[in-house]
Protein backbone atom coordinates (compact mmCIF):
# COMPACT_ATOMS: atom_id res chain seq x y z
CA UNK A 1 0.00 0.00 0.00
CA UNK A 2 1.37 3.58 -1.02
CA UNK A 3 0.69 6.75 0.29
CA UNK A 4 -0.19 9.83 -1.30
CA UNK A 5 -0.21 13.41 0.05
CA UNK A 6 -1.26 17.32 -1.06
CA UNK A 7 1.71 19.04 0.26
CA UNK A 8 4.66 17.07 -0.34
CA UNK A 9 7.80 17.85 1.25
CA UNK A 10 11.47 17.83 0.15
CA UNK A 11 13.62 19.34 3.65
CA UNK A 12 12.65 18.79 7.45
CA UNK A 13 10.26 21.66 8.40
CA UNK A 14 10.17 22.78 4.99
CA UNK A 15 6.96 21.26 3.42
CA UNK A 16 5.30 22.28 0.67
CA UNK A 17 2.19 24.50 0.82
CA UNK A 18 -0.80 22.52 0.27
CA UNK A 19 -2.74 23.62 -2.56
CA UNK A 20 -6.03 23.62 -0.30
CA UNK A 21 -7.17 21.78 2.81
CA UNK A 22 -7.07 18.51 3.23
CA UNK A 23 -10.45 16.26 2.34
CA UNK A 24 -11.96 13.88 4.48
CA UNK A 25 -10.90 10.84 2.15
CA UNK A 26 -7.32 12.42 1.98
CA UNK A 27 -6.77 12.39 5.22
CA UNK A 28 -5.67 8.86 6.07
CA UNK A 29 -3.50 9.16 3.24
CA UNK A 30 -2.29 12.75 4.71
CA UNK A 31 -1.61 11.14 8.00
CA UNK A 32 0.71 8.30 6.63
CA UNK A 33 2.66 10.80 4.91
CA UNK A 34 3.10 13.03 8.17
CA UNK A 35 4.26 9.87 10.17
CA UNK A 36 6.48 8.57 7.74
CA UNK A 37 7.98 12.29 6.84
CA UNK A 38 8.79 12.87 10.56
CA UNK A 39 10.84 9.47 10.89
CA UNK A 40 12.36 10.31 7.65
CA UNK A 41 13.77 13.40 9.15
CA UNK A 42 14.06 12.84 13.07
CA UNK A 43 15.10 9.23 12.69
CA UNK A 44 13.59 6.86 15.59
CA UNK A 45 10.84 8.05 18.42
CA UNK A 46 8.04 6.74 20.67
CA UNK A 47 4.80 6.21 19.65
CA UNK A 48 4.10 9.61 22.08
CA UNK A 49 6.79 11.29 20.41
CA UNK A 50 5.25 11.30 17.39
CA UNK A 51 1.76 12.08 18.26
CA UNK A 52 3.72 15.33 19.94
CA UNK A 53 5.56 16.18 16.94
CA UNK A 54 3.16 15.52 13.84
CA UNK A 55 -0.20 16.69 16.48
CA UNK A 56 -2.46 13.62 15.77
CA UNK A 57 -3.87 11.73 18.53
CA UNK A 58 -2.48 8.84 20.80
CA UNK A 59 -5.12 6.18 19.22
CA UNK A 60 -4.55 7.17 15.50
CA UNK A 61 -0.71 7.29 15.87
CA UNK A 62 -0.83 3.93 17.23
CA UNK A 63 -3.14 2.75 14.08
CA UNK A 64 -1.36 4.15 11.62
CA UNK A 65 2.09 2.81 13.23
CA UNK A 66 0.64 -0.70 13.32
CA UNK A 67 -0.43 -0.31 9.68
CA UNK A 68 2.70 0.90 8.35
CA UNK A 69 4.57 -1.52 10.22
CA UNK A 70 2.48 -4.20 8.60
CA UNK A 71 2.96 -3.03 5.06
CA UNK A 72 6.78 -2.90 6.09
CA UNK A 73 8.05 0.93 6.14
CA UNK A 74 8.23 0.79 9.43
CA UNK A 75 10.06 -1.23 12.03
CA UNK A 76 10.30 -0.84 15.93
CA UNK A 77 13.90 -0.83 16.78
CA UNK A 78 13.59 -1.49 20.96
CA UNK A 79 13.48 0.59 24.16
CA UNK A 80 14.57 3.96 25.10
CA UNK A 81 17.18 3.82 27.81
CA UNK A 82 15.30 5.43 30.78
CA UNK A 83 16.55 5.51 34.16
CA UNK A 84 12.85 6.96 35.83
CA UNK A 85 10.11 4.54 36.93
CA UNK A 86 8.01 3.16 34.64
CA UNK A 87 7.43 0.55 31.26
CA UNK A 88 10.36 2.01 28.96
CA UNK A 89 9.14 3.33 25.40
CA UNK A 90 9.66 1.29 22.57
CA UNK A 91 10.89 3.33 19.62
CA UNK A 92 9.97 3.11 15.84
CA UNK A 93 11.84 4.16 12.62
CA UNK A 94 11.31 4.11 9.06
CA UNK A 95 12.54 0.94 7.36
CA UNK A 96 15.52 2.35 5.72
CA UNK A 97 16.57 -0.91 4.34
CA UNK A 98 13.22 -2.33 3.96
CA UNK A 99 13.30 -1.07 0.50
CA UNK A 100 15.36 0.45 -2.28
CA UNK A 101 14.73 3.02 -5.59
CA UNK A 102 16.24 3.31 -8.60
CA UNK A 103 17.33 5.78 -10.29
CA UNK A 104 18.33 6.77 -13.71
CA UNK A 105 20.16 10.04 -15.16
CA UNK A 106 20.13 10.12 -18.63
CA UNK A 107 21.87 13.72 -19.24
CA UNK A 108 24.78 12.94 -19.69
CA UNK A 109 26.99 14.08 -22.50
CA UNK A 110 28.89 10.85 -22.61
CA UNK A 111 26.84 7.72 -20.59
CA UNK A 112 23.98 6.82 -18.88
CA UNK A 113 24.09 6.17 -15.01
CA UNK A 114 21.72 4.26 -13.05
CA UNK A 115 22.20 3.40 -9.30
CA UNK A 116 20.23 1.42 -6.65
CA UNK A 117 19.73 3.65 -3.72
CA UNK A 118 18.78 3.77 0.07
CA UNK A 119 15.83 5.55 1.41
CA UNK A 120 18.21 8.49 2.54
CA UNK A 121 19.38 8.89 -0.78
CA UNK A 122 22.66 6.93 -0.67
CA UNK A 123 23.96 5.23 -3.38
CA UNK A 124 24.31 1.03 -2.69
CA UNK A 125 25.01 0.20 -6.31
CA UNK A 126 25.88 2.15 -9.17
CA UNK A 127 26.50 1.52 -13.19
CA UNK A 128 26.77 3.29 -16.01
CA UNK A 129 26.72 2.32 -19.66
CA UNK A 130 27.88 4.30 -22.73
CA UNK A 131 25.35 6.50 -24.17
CA UNK A 132 23.46 4.54 -27.19
CA UNK A 133 22.52 6.23 -30.41
CA UNK A 134 19.22 7.59 -30.23
CA UNK A 135 17.62 4.55 -31.82
CA UNK A 136 19.16 2.50 -29.62
CA UNK A 137 18.87 4.46 -26.18
CA UNK A 138 15.08 2.99 -25.23
CA UNK A 139 16.21 -0.60 -25.19
CA UNK A 140 19.66 0.17 -23.58
CA UNK A 141 17.79 1.96 -20.66
CA UNK A 142 15.58 -0.49 -20.23
CA UNK A 143 18.08 -3.06 -20.18
CA UNK A 144 19.92 -1.07 -17.91
CA UNK A 145 17.12 -0.18 -14.92
CA UNK A 146 16.36 -4.28 -14.97
CA UNK A 147 19.35 -5.31 -14.32
CA UNK A 148 19.58 -2.68 -11.15
CA UNK A 149 16.41 -3.96 -10.22
CA UNK A 150 17.95 -7.05 -10.16
CA UNK A 151 20.85 -6.00 -8.27
CA UNK A 152 18.37 -4.35 -5.52
CA UNK A 153 18.61 -6.47 -1.64
CA UNK A 154 15.35 -5.48 -0.66
CA UNK A 155 11.76 -4.62 -2.63
CA UNK A 156 12.17 -1.65 -5.12
CA UNK A 157 9.92 0.84 -4.04
CA UNK A 158 9.67 2.57 -7.45
CA UNK A 159 12.26 4.07 -10.41
CA UNK A 160 12.78 7.66 -10.83
CA UNK A 161 14.20 9.10 -14.17
CA UNK A 162 15.70 12.50 -14.69
CA UNK A 163 15.66 13.25 -18.62
CA UNK A 164 16.65 15.99 -20.76
CA UNK A 165 13.94 18.21 -22.16
CA UNK A 166 10.27 19.31 -21.55
CA UNK A 167 8.55 16.75 -19.33
CA UNK A 168 4.99 16.78 -18.66
CA UNK A 169 3.59 15.40 -14.71
CA UNK A 170 2.28 12.32 -16.23
CA UNK A 171 6.01 11.43 -17.59
CA UNK A 172 5.77 12.72 -21.12
CA UNK A 173 8.49 13.80 -22.95
CA UNK A 174 7.10 16.61 -24.89
CA UNK A 175 10.47 17.70 -26.16
CA UNK A 176 14.15 16.70 -25.94
CA UNK A 177 16.23 18.05 -29.16
CA UNK A 178 19.07 15.26 -28.33
CA UNK A 179 16.94 11.98 -28.24
CA UNK A 180 14.88 13.11 -30.93
CA UNK A 181 12.26 12.71 -28.76
CA UNK A 182 8.59 14.67 -29.19
CA UNK A 183 5.50 13.75 -27.28
CA UNK A 184 7.38 9.98 -26.05
CA UNK A 185 5.37 8.23 -23.09
CA UNK A 186 8.91 7.53 -21.20
CA UNK A 187 6.90 7.06 -18.15
CA UNK A 188 4.39 5.03 -19.14
CA UNK A 189 6.62 2.65 -21.90
CA UNK A 190 9.35 1.96 -18.72
CA UNK A 191 6.18 1.07 -16.47
CA UNK A 192 5.13 -1.13 -18.81
CA UNK A 193 8.32 -2.66 -19.76
CA UNK A 194 9.29 -3.03 -16.06
CA UNK A 195 6.40 -3.72 -14.38
CA UNK A 196 7.55 -1.28 -11.33
CA UNK A 197 5.81 2.91 -10.38
CA UNK A 198 7.97 5.03 -12.83
CA UNK A 199 8.31 8.46 -12.18
CA UNK A 200 9.83 10.79 -14.98
CA UNK A 201 11.01 14.56 -14.80
CA UNK A 202 12.87 16.57 -16.12
CA UNK A 203 16.66 16.32 -15.50
CA UNK A 204 17.38 19.77 -14.05
CA UNK A 205 13.96 19.77 -11.99
CA UNK A 206 14.91 16.26 -10.71
CA UNK A 207 18.33 17.45 -9.59
CA UNK A 208 16.83 20.85 -7.91
CA UNK A 209 15.20 18.66 -5.54
CA UNK A 210 17.90 16.57 -4.20
CA UNK A 211 19.74 19.96 -3.72
CA UNK A 212 16.94 20.86 -1.41
CA UNK A 213 16.53 17.71 0.35
CA UNK A 214 20.35 16.77 0.44
CA UNK A 215 22.51 19.54 -0.46
CA UNK A 216 21.03 22.26 2.17
CA UNK A 217 19.63 24.89 -0.72
CA UNK A 218 16.75 27.84 0.42
CA UNK A 219 13.85 28.15 -0.78
CA UNK A 220 14.25 29.90 -3.40
CA UNK A 221 16.80 28.82 -5.45
CA UNK A 222 17.56 28.45 -9.17
CA UNK A 223 19.93 25.05 -10.30
CA UNK A 224 21.62 25.18 -13.59
CA UNK A 225 22.47 21.48 -14.96
CA UNK A 226 24.99 21.79 -17.30
CA UNK A 227 25.46 18.62 -19.33
CA UNK A 228 25.22 17.38 -22.63
CA UNK A 229 22.45 20.24 -22.49
CA UNK A 230 21.78 22.62 -20.56
CA UNK A 231 18.05 23.17 -18.59
CA UNK A 232 17.61 24.35 -14.61
CA UNK A 233 15.43 23.28 -12.28
CA UNK A 234 14.13 26.20 -9.81
CA UNK A 235 12.13 26.75 -6.51
CA UNK A 236 10.51 29.59 -5.20
CA UNK A 237 9.13 29.94 -2.03
CA UNK A 238 9.80 26.42 -1.46
CA UNK A 239 7.73 25.41 -4.04
CA UNK A 240 8.50 23.43 -7.66
CA UNK A 241 7.47 26.14 -10.37
CA UNK A 242 6.70 24.07 -13.81
CA UNK A 243 5.31 26.78 -15.49
CA UNK A 244 1.87 26.70 -18.24
CA UNK A 245 3.84 24.89 -20.75
CA UNK A 246 6.07 22.53 -18.02
CA UNK A 247 8.59 23.96 -19.72
CA UNK A 248 9.92 26.43 -16.58
CA UNK A 249 13.88 26.49 -16.57
CA UNK A 250 14.43 25.85 -19.82
CA UNK A 251 17.13 28.25 -20.63
CA UNK A 252 19.31 26.39 -22.83
CA UNK A 253 17.54 27.81 -26.16
CA UNK A 254 17.52 31.23 -24.96
CA UNK A 255 19.61 33.24 -27.25
CA UNK A 256 22.80 35.20 -25.35
CA UNK A 257 23.91 38.70 -27.17
CA UNK A 258 23.61 39.83 -30.77
CA UNK A 259 26.72 38.94 -31.77
CA UNK A 260 26.28 35.56 -33.26
CA UNK A 261 27.28 32.48 -31.91
CA UNK A 262 27.45 28.50 -32.29
CA UNK A 263 24.64 26.83 -34.22
CA UNK A 264 22.71 25.20 -31.48
CA UNK A 265 20.49 21.66 -31.92
CA UNK A 266 17.09 23.62 -32.20
CA UNK A 267 18.57 25.42 -35.11
CA UNK A 268 19.29 28.74 -33.88
CA UNK A 269 22.21 30.73 -33.70
CA UNK A 270 23.69 31.57 -30.24
CA UNK A 271 21.71 29.48 -27.40
CA UNK A 272 23.00 29.42 -24.08
CA UNK A 273 23.02 25.74 -24.43
CA UNK A 274 25.32 26.19 -27.58
CA UNK A 275 27.88 28.33 -25.43
CA UNK A 276 27.70 26.05 -22.43
CA UNK A 277 27.10 22.46 -23.02
CA UNK A 278 30.27 20.63 -22.35
CA UNK A 279 30.72 18.67 -25.72
CA UNK A 280 30.11 22.85 -27.11
CA UNK A 281 32.37 23.91 -25.05
CA UNK A 282 34.94 21.24 -24.91
CA UNK A 283 35.23 21.08 -28.56
CA UNK A 284 35.80 25.03 -28.29
CA UNK A 285 39.00 24.34 -25.68
CA UNK A 286 40.34 21.50 -27.52
CA UNK A 287 40.50 24.04 -30.84
CA UNK A 288 42.54 26.59 -28.77
CA UNK A 289 45.49 27.06 -27.41
CA UNK A 290 45.60 26.63 -23.62
CA UNK A 291 46.61 30.50 -23.07
CA UNK A 292 42.62 30.85 -24.26
CA UNK A 293 41.09 29.01 -22.18
CA UNK A 294 40.19 31.46 -19.47
CA UNK A 295 38.81 33.68 -22.16
CA UNK A 296 36.85 31.26 -23.24
CA UNK A 297 35.54 29.94 -19.93
CA UNK A 298 35.14 33.37 -19.01
CA UNK A 299 32.55 34.37 -22.66
CA UNK A 300 30.76 31.02 -21.52
CA UNK A 301 30.33 32.38 -17.66
CA UNK A 302 29.33 35.67 -18.82
CA UNK A 303 26.50 34.33 -21.13
CA UNK A 304 25.10 32.27 -18.47
CA UNK A 305 25.14 35.55 -16.48
CA UNK A 306 23.19 37.70 -19.73
CA UNK A 307 20.63 34.55 -18.69
CA UNK A 308 20.69 34.36 -15.15
CA UNK A 309 20.06 38.27 -14.98
CA UNK A 310 16.20 38.85 -15.15
CA UNK A 311 15.66 35.14 -13.47
CA UNK A 312 17.19 36.79 -11.08
CA UNK A 313 15.65 40.39 -11.08
CA UNK A 314 11.64 39.29 -11.85
CA UNK A 315 11.73 36.35 -8.92
CA UNK A 316 14.20 37.93 -6.41
CA UNK A 317 16.03 34.49 -6.24
CA UNK A 318 19.08 34.22 -2.81
CA UNK A 319 21.04 31.80 -4.35
CA UNK A 320 22.30 29.55 -8.28
CA UNK A 321 23.61 26.22 -8.09
CA UNK A 322 25.36 24.82 -10.69
CA UNK A 323 25.91 21.25 -11.87
CA UNK A 324 28.39 19.62 -14.14
CA UNK A 325 31.59 18.94 -14.30
CA UNK A 326 33.43 21.11 -11.87
CA UNK A 327 37.30 21.49 -13.87
CA UNK A 328 34.75 23.61 -16.23
CA UNK A 329 32.19 25.47 -14.31
CA UNK A 330 34.27 26.14 -11.31
CA UNK A 331 36.65 28.39 -11.81
CA UNK A 332 37.03 31.46 -14.62
CA UNK A 333 33.53 30.19 -15.99
CA UNK A 334 31.51 30.85 -12.50
CA UNK A 335 33.28 34.02 -11.33
CA UNK A 336 32.46 35.60 -14.54
CA UNK A 337 28.76 34.70 -14.74
CA UNK A 338 28.52 36.18 -10.76
CA UNK A 339 30.37 39.13 -12.09
CA UNK A 340 28.15 39.73 -15.22
CA UNK A 341 24.83 38.68 -12.71
CA UNK A 342 25.57 41.57 -10.27
CA UNK A 343 26.43 44.09 -12.79
CA UNK A 344 23.12 43.27 -14.63
CA UNK A 345 21.15 43.46 -12.03
CA UNK A 346 19.79 46.03 -8.73
CA UNK A 347 22.83 46.22 -6.23
CA UNK A 348 20.77 46.69 -3.25
CA UNK A 349 18.72 43.85 -3.66
CA UNK A 350 20.68 41.57 -5.63
CA UNK A 351 24.72 41.86 -4.90
CA UNK A 352 24.09 38.99 -1.82
CA UNK A 353 22.82 36.77 -4.44
CA UNK A 354 25.28 33.35 -4.04
CA UNK A 355 26.55 31.32 -7.24
CA UNK A 356 28.24 28.20 -5.80
CA UNK A 357 28.93 24.65 -7.25
CA UNK A 358 26.70 21.45 -5.77
CA UNK A 359 28.67 19.32 -3.65
CA UNK A 360 26.81 16.41 -4.74
CA UNK A 361 28.74 15.91 -8.00
CA UNK A 362 27.61 13.49 -10.94
CA UNK A 363 24.50 11.84 -8.50
CA UNK A 364 22.94 14.57 -8.10
CA UNK A 365 20.31 13.83 -10.53
CA UNK A 366 20.29 9.84 -9.02
CA UNK A 367 19.11 11.31 -5.93
CA UNK A 368 17.16 13.70 -7.56
CA UNK A 369 15.31 10.58 -8.91
CA UNK A 370 15.19 9.34 -5.25
CA UNK A 371 13.05 12.47 -4.13
CA UNK A 372 11.01 11.85 -6.91
CA UNK A 373 10.01 8.26 -6.03
CA UNK A 374 10.05 9.12 -2.20
CA UNK A 375 7.49 11.62 -2.69
CA UNK A 376 5.40 9.82 -5.15
CA UNK A 377 5.09 6.49 -3.61
CA UNK A 378 5.49 7.73 0.17
CA UNK A 379 4.61 11.55 0.29
CA UNK A 380 7.81 12.32 1.84
CA UNK A 381 11.36 13.49 1.10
Amino acid sequence: MTATTSARAFAPGRALRPGGKVLPEHARAHNRSLVLQTLFHQAAMSRADLARETGLTRVTISDLVGELIADGFIVETGTRESSGPGKPAILVDLDRAGHRIVGLDLSGSEVVIGAVLGLDGSIIERREIPLPVAGDLLDAVVELARGLVDAADAPVLGIGVGSPGVVDPRGVILAAPNFGWVGFDLEGVLRNALGLPVLVANDANAAVLAEYTFGGAGDDVLLVKIGRGVGSGLLAGGQPMRGARFAAGEIGHVTVGTDGGPECVCGKIGCLEAWLSVPSLAQRLDAASPADHDRILRDAGERLGIALAPIVGALDLSEIVLSGPPELLDGPLMDAALETLRTRTLAEFHDGVRVRMTAQGQDIVLRGAAVMVLSGQLGVS
